[in-house]
């Protein structure tokens, strides 16, 4: 399972696969990179963490969501 993070870089969000040098995709607001981030993982095995304006993590989701451990709290 590939992991990627969505996180605000100066003033655009990115989603960003974990130990990659440039963004997959980059929007100008947080609604914009999570819908298209929908959209780009629709057909991948995925866990994205998506983090705020201040870089702290806020919420991991997993796609397909039949990939999400279902014993896991959250």
């Amino acid at each position: 399972m590939e992991n990627y993070h969505v996180k605000k870089h100066q003033n655009h969000w990115d989603l960003t696969r974990e130990g990659a040098a440039h963004a997959a995709i980059s929007k100008p607001t947080k609604s914009e990179i999570i819908s298209a981030m929908e959209t780009f993982v629709k057909d991948k095995k995925v866990s994205v963490k998506i983090h705020g304006e201040d870089g702290r993590f806020q919420e991991e989701r997993t796609y397909p969501r039949s990939s999400d451990p279902k014993r896991s709290p959250g």
